[in-house]
């Protein structure tokens, strides 16, 4: 098949004679000081690197040029993000899954994890919990089982998330990882309110995809290849893609990831809303040692890197797959939002210490989300509850806009402090609250508005009054 990144054949716009020629290319021209010079003069314009280019960077082994691309990928996050990292929490409904996916528990032969599905009064309880601890942003996850886990279920879960007030505790934001579905369920999930869809490919190598999905629904690579096109099709404006690094061959997957992110710029005007990047990680009866694509920490860094230069708009996600030391490394080559105090088993949340029968993976930063909040301001960052551009419908082209000309940020550093500010009177720990109100303080002054930095102040006095939920 030949390649047409404006194609709606997944085989066409993630097509697999094209990503191997890119990935020759890359290695053929990877000392190609003049190219690579080319191509880091383009991005530092901010708009972007082809596939073709970004690989080059990518295979770059030159550690000069090495440290210049993570130089810039730090200077191009800033500018479209600033210093804020968004916070979120995921939240298991259910590990009920009809599928046979070899890298998740839970798949269905596995016979001896417990299977669990949250009732409604359960995902209430889980939701205050998560309150409790300050989230105002979640992710639902449950696995596909069209009996178990219908779509009317998943809508009467984000009702009732929705639906719950605890204390001055709300969640603002809902986005959504379930298995590729119909326009007609994606006009639901759209219709329910939610924020991002998010579904990754696991793998673009069609030959390994379907050996790794053997039996099931997800078995079927172009339809779940072909999902985002159908969820905006469906009115789902936010689109979140990744890959679960550690497949297959991590040039291969980095080549189709940002061509899948070209293919939906191109048809839809509109790339991801967020591109994450998970590893492989051991879980109940998974061994990622059996996958013989592992990548180290260095070159994982590389890729973080060389998809915030290849994709500037794009919101970068990094969860607690990761341990404290990687998320360190990797949040200032590019990433913006990060899970905190996770938990990734079904009904996590309310057990007082982390149960681990039904977790989908490991997690490896098990720190409380007052720890990561206060970690995060140590190193200079300010912790973002932010979910106004949802809210105020800056979604899709429209968020893209204002994110791509860098105007996004006359609302989102405000924001940021507002509900930072929210968090340390609510949540925070002495300590926490001490270094924060010195961050936002400072933070006010970096606001270029002197009229806005005014009502920032005016806001954030109301709230130490007790009023919540202000946004720009």
């Amino acid at each position: 098949m030949k390649y047409d990144m404006k194609s709606m054949k997944a085989e066409e716009f993630i097509n697999d004679g094209e990503i191997l020629d890119t990935v020759r290319y890359a290695e053929e021209h990877k000392n190609d000081i003049a190219l690579i010079d080319k191509i880091l003069a383009k991005a530092r314009l901010c708009k972007g690197l082809s596939h073709r280019e970004a690989s080059v960077l990518l295979a770059c082994d030159n550690k000069e040029k090495v440290q210049e691309i993570y130089d810039l990928a730090e200077q191009i996050k800033k500018n479209f993000y600033g210093n804020r990292i968004v916070l979120f929490a995921p939240l298991y409904l259910s590990n009920y899954c009809v599928n046979g996916c070899l890298y998740c528990p839970y798949h269905l032969k596995n016979q001896h994890i417990p299977r669990k599905k949250l009732t409604q009064e359960e995902i209430a309880n889980e939701v205050i919990a998560l309150q409790d601890m300050g989230h105002k942003r979640l992710a639902i996850e449950a696995g596909e089982d069209p009996v178990n886990n219908p779509i009317e279920y998943i809508l009467e879960c984000i009702r009732t998330i929705y639906s719950i007030k605890h204390k001055n505790g709300a969640i603002r934001r809902v986005n959504v990882n379930i298995a590729a579905t119909t326009v007609e369920n994606y006009q639901k999930l759209r219709d329910a309110g939610i924020g991002t869809y998010i579904l990754f490919q696991e793998t673009y190598n069609k030959k390994n995809y379907e050996l790794l999905h053997p039996t099931g629904p997800k078995h079927n690579y172009d339809y779940h290849t072909e999902a985002m096109d159908r969820a905006m099709e469906g009115g789902i404006d936010d689109v979140g893609i990744g890959v679960l690094f550690g497949l297959d061959n991590y040039q291969y997957e980095f080549a189709g990831l940002l061509m899948h992110a070209e293919h939906l710029e191109a048809v839809h005007g509109v790339g991801p809303h967020t591109i994450s990047v998970p590893r492989v990680k051991r879980a109940d009866d998974i061994d990622p040692t059996e996958f013989d694509n592992s990548l180290t920490d260095e070159m994982f860094c590389k890729i973080a890197a060389c998809i915030r230069i290849a994709v500037p708009y794009t919101g970068m996600i990094i969860s607690t797959r990761e341990s404290a030391e990687v998320r360190e490394k990797i949040i200032r080559l590019g990433v913006s939002q990060i899970s905190g105090a996770s938990r990734t088993s079904v009904g996590g949340y309310c057990e007082e210490e982390r149960p681990h029968d039904t977790e989908q993976f490991d997690v490896s930063d098990d720190r409380t989300l007052d720890e990561v909040v206060n970690w995060l301001m140590r190193s200079g960052y300010i912790p973002s509850f932010c979910t106004a551009c949802y809210r105020e419908g800056r979604t899709g082209d429209r968020f893209m806009e204002l994110c791509k000309s860098g105007q996004i940020q006359n609302c989102c550093h405000p924001n940021a402090l507002m509900t930072l500010k929210e968090f340390l009177l609510d949540y925070a720990s002495d300590d926490t609250r001490k270094i924060g109100e010195a961050m936002i303080e400072k933070e006010i002054g970096n606001i270029p508005k002197e009229k806005v930095q005014q009502i920032v102040r005016e806001r954030l006095t109301k709230i130490a009054a007790g009023e919540r939920d202000f946004r720009f």
